[in-house]
């Protein structure tokens, strides 16, 4: 596995990307890894090398990359609570389009996955960007909230979502909560989007964050085993450019 970090230029700002490729011959299925609220870390890091090692490649955007400890004091708002929906939007597009034009890439296998405020991160995207083949949630919460200028939740914009959709639980997660997954799995039934969600009994939110005190080995290991499955049989069987 290599891995690299990258510079995005976006809206004026330069954007950090982690950046992993497998060993041997591409073009690879990619996949997007959205952050949690703790940014491009070591578990995120962690992530897009077990990717690498599983056959993919992948590209972790830093979404704090407009912000800085003098603004959030200025501002008196955390680095998460600056974030701006449009701006995510942009992010995750500029993310998607290096992956695209990279010579280890296969343009036409992009698929997308993120923890936490990332969960709620990979609805927005896959519901906004057509390029992604698959999407994997794990227990994103503010689903129904608009962020910074953003006008519509990812909720509101599920309409737009084009690909299969596996989400992740935690059975005692209060956000997102059961009640909000009866709502979700409510919304892409009426809508006819495919998709796939799991619960995993007395997990509780970041469930799957080995730095965290809530991780829950068992819980962790039968998900991401599920999230291979899932991305295998959506970004390893024949291209479409």
């Amino acid at each position: 596995m290599a891995f690299s970090w990258e510079t995005l230029r976006v809206d004026g700002s330069d954007m950090p990307v982690y950046m992993t490729v497998p060993d041997g011959d591409g073009p690879f299925p990619a996949v997007v890894v959205i952050q949690a609220a703790d940014g491009v870390d070591e578990f995120i890091q962690t992530i897009a090398g077990r990717l690498a090692d599983a056959g993919y490649a992948a590209a972790a955007p830093s979404l704090y990359h407009r912000t800085t400890e003098e603004i959030e004091k200025a501002k008196g708002k955390t680095r998460r609570q600056l974030l701006d929906d449009p701006e995510i939007v942009a992010d995750v597009n500029a993310a998607v389009e290096f992956l695209r034009q990279h010579p280890s890439v296969d343009r036409g296998r992009i698929g997308i996955t993120g923890f936490c405020m990332g969960g709620r991160v990979v609805w927005l995207a896959a519901a906004t960007n057509p390029n992604f083949k698959a999407a994997v949630p794990y227990y994103g919460g503010f689903m129904m909230d608009c962020w910074g200028e953003g006008t519509q939740s990812p909720f509101d914009l599920s309409d737009g979502i084009n690909c299969p959709i596996l989400y992740h639980f935690g059975e005692i997660d209060r956000n997102p909560s059961l009640e909000d997954m009866a709502k979700f799995d409510e919304q892409l039934t009426r809508l006819g989007k495919p998709h796939q969600f799991y619960t995993y009994p007395d997990a509780d939110h970041r469930f799957a964050d080995f730095t965290f005190t809530n991780y829950q080995k068992a819980a962790e290991e039968l998900a991401w085993s599920r999230t291979l499955e899932f991305f295998a049989a959506n970004l390893k069987g024949a291209s479409a450019a």
